[in-house]
């Protein structure tokens, strides 16, 4: 099994710049998020990575891809489409002034209590499960550090599902900004898991005008 878990999230697209809901739009990194990938991924590769998990979108799959291509050792660059970040519906795509135009109830529900049904918002307690099955069984597969590129709300259940919490209930994790990642540990106590790093950067480089939408 791997000695640590390296979440990380994808670079900056321009839908993180403009401030609008992303979902499971296949958008790509921009100029800025490339750049974001490349540093990180220089940081990153000094924990030399065994395998590297991403989500099948493009944003995920390029910043998977600025770490594999520096990793000496021949890093294992695997996808997998149960890392897809968290699915808005009809929120996808829309700014926060055009979702209070358009949605105003289903928004406000949304902002208040983190799910909405009603507008094809997939379940915190989904989004966790299928993330938190996904990273386990490759945590099984592999020695040393595993690293998963995956989305802001994604990583955020998928984190709090592993740290025995239900992430429906317990929203107390603040999402990774871009480019930013975490790193969990197994541990002799329950919940059988630590979490040593949260949110963590290269000093300097730019970031989303908006943290994660967990």
């Amino acid at each position: 099994m791997a000695t640590k878990i390296i979440f990380w999230r994808h670079g900056q697209t321009d839908y993180n710049l403009q401030g609008r809901v992303q979902g499971q739009v296949d958008i790509p990194l921009n100029e800025a998020g490339i750049s974001q990938a490349e540093a990180a991924a220089k940081e990153l590769v000094k924990l030399s990575p065994q395998r590297i998990i991403c989500s099948d979108l493009r944003r995920a799959q390029s910043t998977a891809r600025a770490l594999a291509d520096i990793c000496s050792q021949g890093a294992e660059l695997l996808s997998d489409e149960r890392l897809r970040e968290r699915a808005f519906g009809d929120f996808e795509g829309l700014s926060a002034k055009e979702l209070k135009e358009r949605f105003a109830p289903r928004y406000e529900e949304w902002r208040a209590t983190g799910e909405c049904p009603l507008a094809g918002v997939e379940s915190r307690a989904a989004v966790g499960s299928r993330v938190a099955t996904c990273v386990l069984e490759h945590f099984e597969q592999v020695e040393g550090a595993l690293v998963v590129v995956s989305h802001g709300s994604a990583l955020t259940q998928g984190l709090v599902k592993i740290l025995g919490l239900d992430p429906l209930a317990w929203q107390g994790l603040r999402g990774l900004d871009n480019c930013h990642w975490s790193t969990l540990i197994p541990y002799s106590r329950e919940p059988g898991w630590r979490l040593v790093s949260h949110n963590l950067g290269v000093a300097g480089l730019a970031s989303s005008t908006l943290p994660s939408i967990a």
